[in-house]
């Protein structure tokens, strides 16, 4: 039986009788407030382990009486979780800046109720610290669109074997935050991670750098080395030189590798993940060797360009949101619907990468708490290469002729960019026949012959 001692705020007098019931049949001692003004008695006369908090109370809410806590740095710091039947992601996000650890919806189900009692507890006490910095870092990529949902299950099954894996996708997509997920979900979780950086790995220390090196009877650690027990990601395999591709297909092949200097080899013990663009493993570059390749590619992960689920981009927005806020302590804003909605149909070329950077500068840039879709057209128009026009809204201020040429030469100049200039991969990516498409882009302007050949 515990004897942790958990206060209940709640104006529904039906919702804190069931808490009560439940919590005191397992064990914990519950006691429970009807209102802020109890709360704030009950939480300085009883020191409670743990606090379930409503969010909409009719004399203060929950929010502010978490405010009032969280600031009250000499007082004793327990964990918050907030409750809400009609909460917002941005009421959830607020909370969690202000320490909550975690956030459960009503009507409240009874394994979820318990499930997150007994983890904020012991978290708290594997900390020693209530409050701010119970729930650690989370690895997983975020999005509930189906395509984000699918790839998660698949690096979730690929995680629990030891297979070497291949990451593949655009840069900017999120190929070493799903490198790091199947990390932290695989056996290897506790081990480190360590990052190779092809294109500043140089050929004449390759050596050195990959299996350490020997100097006066001790060994000076390399990549191999401080990766035992974890994971090596490669990241950019394709920009890897011919001598450290040798070095390390040696070392795979052979289980096994010798610090330079050294005289005895040394277990190689460590999982192996590459990144490379996509359909890398289809059509590597020709310097590229094939064996390397084969013992690398034995699964893919090909990670999808931001532009082909865009409905996840306000998640993505509240993420940045949240987590720059937290970590570089910078005023907290939030986008409008509107600057939402805009976002979501902006194609992002630099995928998920530019989005974080375009949430960065916002919030560096600071201003209003709500950032609107002025303020995102501007912010959008700053990064755009200056021959790209920008639909916005000035587009309402133009006859419907201008407009739609406007519009038309924007979207096809995107496009074609994401095409990498190739009229045939255009068309069928726009459902246009490709002669009407020619004739198109020389009406609209829009210079296509620099993108080389279709095949």
């Amino acid at each position: 039986m515990s004897s942790a001692r958990i206060l209940v705020v709640d104006d529904e007098a039906d919702i804190r009788s069931l808490l009560e019931e439940i919590l005191s049949e397992e064990g914990y001692a519950v006691v429970a407030a009807a209102n802020a003004a109890e709360a704030r008695e009950r939480y300085a006369k009883d020191s409670p382990d743990l606090v379930l908090l409503d969010i909409w109370m009719p004399d203060v809410d929950g929010i502010t009486l978490l405010r009032e806590w969280s600031a009250a740095k000499s007082a004793r710091q327990c964990p918050v979780v907030m409750m809400s039947g009609h909460g917002t992601v941005e009421t959830a996000v607020e909370a969690t800046r202000l320490g909550a650890v975690d956030f459960i919806e009503k009507p409240v189900s009874l394994a979820k109720l318990l499930r997150t009692v007994e983890r904020a507890l012991e978290a708290d006490r594997a900390g020693g610290k209530g409050g701010r910095g119970l729930v650690p870092q989370s690895t997983a990529p975020v999005g509930h669109s189906r395509a984000m949902q699918a790839l998660r299950e698949q690096a979730e099954r690929v995680a629990g074997h030891a297979t070497n894996v291949l990451v593949t996708g655009e840069a900017g997509s999120g190929r070493e935050l799903f490198a790091r997920y199947i990390h932290s979900m695989g056996p290897r979780a506790r081990g480190p991670f360590v990052r190779l950086v092809a294109s500043a790995m140089q050929d004449a220390g390759a050596e050195a750098a990959l299996f350490g090196r020997a100097f006066q009877g001790n060994i000076e650690p390399g990549l191999l080395e401080r990766a035992q027990g974890g994971t090596l990601f490669i990241k950019n395999l394709h920009d890897l030189g011919a001598e450290s591709q040798r070095l390390l297909l040696g070392a795979f092949e052979s289980g096994r590798y010798k610090p330079l200097g050294g005289d005895v080899a040394r277990p190689l013990d460590a999982r192996i993940i590459a990144s490379a663009p996509p359909g890398f493993e289809r059509s590597p570059p020709a310097g590229l060797r094939q064996e390397l390749l084969m013992y690398l590619a034995v699964v893919v992960l090909t990670v999808p360009p931001l532009r082909e689920y865009p409905e996840d981009v306000p998640d993505l927005l509240r993420h940045y949101l949240d987590k720059l806020v937290d970590s570089q302590g910078l005023a907290y804003r939030r986008f409008s619907v509107a600057a939402q909605n805009r976002l979501r149909n902006y194609p992002w070329p630099g995928n998920v990468r530019e989005l974080r950077n375009l949430v960065h500068r916002l919030l560096i840039l600071g201003g209003d708490e709500e950032i609107g879709l002025g303020e995102v057209e501007q912010a959008l128009s700053e990064t755009a290469p200056p021959d790209e026009p920008l639909l916005s809204q000035d587009l309402m201020a133009l006859p419907l002729r201008e407009a739609r040429e406007q519009f038309e030469r924007a979207y096809l100049q995107q496009q074609l960019q994401l095409c990498e200039g190739k009229v045939g991969r255009l068309a069928k990516r726009v459902g246009m026949e490709r002669t009407h498409l020619y004739r198109k882009l020389r009406a609209l302007g829009i210079d296509f012959r620099s993108g080389g050949s279709d095949d």
